[in-house]
Order: structure tokens, then C-alpha cells, then sequence
């Protein structure tokens, strides 16, 4: 071989070994994303089905009900427009409440009942993640609107 034409024989090598390297890269990556949905998401089918993601809101007023077994919690996240039920074994962070954010990593079984397996809580009184915010806003602000078009009169055209 020609020097030159071991040079390329190196250099179309490398571009394959880089080329695997990134593909390995991107598919660890792409199996260990856990994507964020808000509970109007998993209502409307936005989130994946069969695979972990992680849904955030607030914890429903009086939804927290416990098993006997002192580990398995029942409760209901909200982003004020739409209600998740969820299941969780283990043990809860202490600023778990009512009323108080939280974010839940796990699957959606069938029923729609979300089985967690993480039960992260919010850490300060003024901090929220900024797009648990964003999506309680927007809840809110559909919800307003919604109240604001029920209570608009019936517009009726004039008779000529």
C-alpha cells in the first residue's frame, strides 16, 4: 500500500470507531431519558406508554390514604385542571403533604393509575420547578377561561 492509502485506511477507520462510540452514546442516552409530563399530559396521552417518566403537579387536598401494610400510599396529583391517581411502596420524603408540589417517576398501568417508584418532594416553600410552574400556570389559565366562556351570554343576531 501507497503511504497515502494508508492514510485514508486510517482515517475512514477512526470515523467508524467515533461513528459507534456516538451511536452507543446516544442510545444509553435515549433509554435512560426520564421525560417530565404534567398530570393534563398523561390525561391526553402525551406521555409514553410501557416506559418510566416522571409526572409532576401538587398533592390533592385529602388523597392521601395508606395501606395497613405502613408502606403503600394512595394519592392524587393535580396540576388544577386534571387529577392523576397515584400508588407508591415505600417510604415518603418528610416534606411530603397535602397541598405541597411533587414529582413521581414511574409507569402508567392500566386504569390509568400511575405506580410510582421515586416520590420526590419540593425541598423549599419557594421554589418550584420551573416547569411545573409553566404547566400550572397554563392549567390555571385554561381553567379561568373555561369559567370565564361559561358565564359569557348566549349571543343572539338580531331579526331583520
Amino acid at each position: 500500500m501507497k503511504p497515502r492509502q494508508k492514510k485514508t485506511m486510517i482515517i475512514l477507520g477512526a470515523l467508524a470507531i467515533l461513528g459507534t462510540a456516538v451511536g452507543l452514546v446516544m442510545y444509553a442516552l435515549t433509554s435512560n431519558i426520564s421525560l417530565y409530563f404534567t398530570p393534563t399530559q398523561v390525561f391526553n396521552n402525551e406521555a409514553p406508554q410501557g416506559r418510566g417518566f416522571r409526572v409532576g403537579g401538587l398533592v390533592e387536598e385529602g388523597s392521601i390514604k395508606r395501606q395497613s401494610d405502613g408502606l403503600t400510599v394512595h394519592f392524587n396529583i393535580t396540576d388544577t385542571a386534571k387529577v392523576i391517581p397515584v400508588v407508591y411502596k415505600g417510604f415518603l420524603p418528610d416534606l411530603f403533604k397535602e397541598g405541597k408540589g411533587v414529582v413521581v417517576h414511574g409507569k402508567i398501568e392500566s386504569g390509568g393509575v400511575f405506580r410510582a417508584d421515586e416520590v420526590l418532594a419540593k425541598h423549599d416553600e419557594n421554589y418550584v420547578a420551573p416547569e411545573a410552574a409553566f404547566a400550572l400556570k397554563q392549567a390555571e389559565l385554561l381553567r379561568q377561561a373555561g369559567k370565564a366562556a361559561e358565564k359569557m351570554p348566549a349571543i343572539v343576531e338580531p331579526k331583520e
